[in-house]
């Protein structure tokens, strides 16, 4: 996001609007910062980087954060935001059974962008205890929330955890699938696993 500033006056610039001066924004910075995680991890996030990258100077950082540190921080709130508290809040209130609220939140937590943010953190989480703690605590409520859509329509409380686990196992670890699938494509397969794992109990 950019935000502008014009000014109006008629002492100068013959009366007429100055020119939108572009002002990058912390949410810019964010955003730089999430995606230089996404495409080298922790180390890639550097404000040297990100200012030549963002075409500015580095003194406009150290208006928005205290030090790299804070974007980190602000990184991964961010990354929440959006994966999680967002994603589990559009879920539940766009409706439909529980299965479509599963699917919902498989499409807007691992959409493509996003999901290489959430592999980014978890790579980072196996260096950084921080991380590892806030990663745990954000697994936990997304499996709490498949065990309550199933547990909508399943009762055997084994069989809930098994689908919660398989359901979020393939969430995560599609990116990892290298193998050929004959008669299908790796899109086609993972999607016909997940419809597998939503059927009713027979």
């Amino acid at each position: 996001m950019i935000c502008t500033v014009t000014y109006r006056t008629s002492a100068i610039n013959g009366g007429d609007p100055i020119p939108a001066v572009p002002r990058t924004t912390r949410a810019r910075w964010i955003e730089a910062g999430l995606a230089a995680l996404a495409r080298g991890g922790p180390d890639a996030v550097r404000v040297e980087t990100l200012a030549a990258e963002l075409g500015v100077t580095k003194g406009g950082f150290y208006g928005y954060f205290d030090g790299r540190p804070a974007l980190l921080t602000e990184m991964l709130d961010e990354w929440e935001r959006r994966c999680s508290t967002e994603v589990l809040a559009q879920a539940e209130a766009e409706g439909g059974d529980a299965a479509d609220r599963i699917r919902r939140a498989g499409r807007l937590t691992f959409a493509e962008d996003l999901h290489r943010i959430d592999l980014a953190v978890r790579t980072w989480a196996r260096h950084d205890e921080s991380v590892a703690t806030r990663l745990r605590r954000i697994d936990n409520e997304r499996m709490a929330f498949l065990r309550r859509m199933f547990g909508a329509f399943i009762t055997d409380p084994d069989e809930i955890e098994a689908r919660a686990t398989l359901t979020f196992a393939l969430a995560i670890g599609r990116h990892f699938i290298v193998t050929d699938h004959p008669g299908y494509t790796k899109h086609e397969a993972v999607q016909l696993a997940g419809e597998y794992l939503l059927r009713p109990p027979q």
